[in-house]
């Protein structure tokens, strides 16, 4: 597999295990109104009732449309209780993408993969996206969607890949 970044690249600003810094939880909204309506009038566009979705490094909201069912929804993130509040997932697991990138998922069992604005912060995203591929089924869709700025700059991967701008993270 190509690698995307040099290792040097790969190093972050903080060093210390994610899992330490989101050991914490937050309840809090990332992203403006706006842009929540954007994201969920795209997952309205583009995904079907009754898929199975992998919600992948998600929290206590997924902005998915509120009349849409899917068959299964399958949550990722980095805290326990954040996803536990989360009414759309149905199960969940706890899994640092930067220390263990295989997901514990069978090969072709999800037919969407959602990841909303938490790409900026992997290590290793060619060796994610490599099992983002592995648990699509085929004709899958994989709807990734980066944040313009990183709300925590000490953890995004590369440094100063993402511009970071006063007061416009939203807590």
């Amino acid at each position: 597999m190509k690698a995307l970044f040099a290792s040097h690249q790969r190093t972050k600003l903080d060093p210390t295990s994610d899992t330490l810094f989101y050991e914490m939880p937050r309840f809090v909204t990332h992203v403006d109104d706006g842009f929540i309506q954007q994201l969920t009038d795209l997952y309205r566009e583009r995904l079907q009732p009754g898929m199975r979705v992998f919600d992948m490094m998600s929290s206590w909201v997924s902005h998915l449309p509120d009349n849409m069912a899917s068959e299964w929804v399958e949550g990722h993130g980095l805290n326990g209780e954040e996803l536990a509040k989360n009414p759309r997932l149905d199960h969940y697991f706890v899994q640092n993408l930067n220390e263990h990138d295989q997901l514990p998922l069978a090969d072709q069992s999800f037919d969407a993969v959602l990841n909303t604005v938490s790409v900026q912060y992997l290590q290793y995203p060619e060796a994610v996206f490599a099992e983002i591929y592995r648990i699509l089924k085929p004709g899958g869709i994989a709807i990734v969607r980066p944040f313009r700025i990183a709300c925590f700059t000490k953890k995004r991967s590369p440094p100063g890949a993402m511009p970071v701008k006063p007061n416009e993270c939203i807590w």
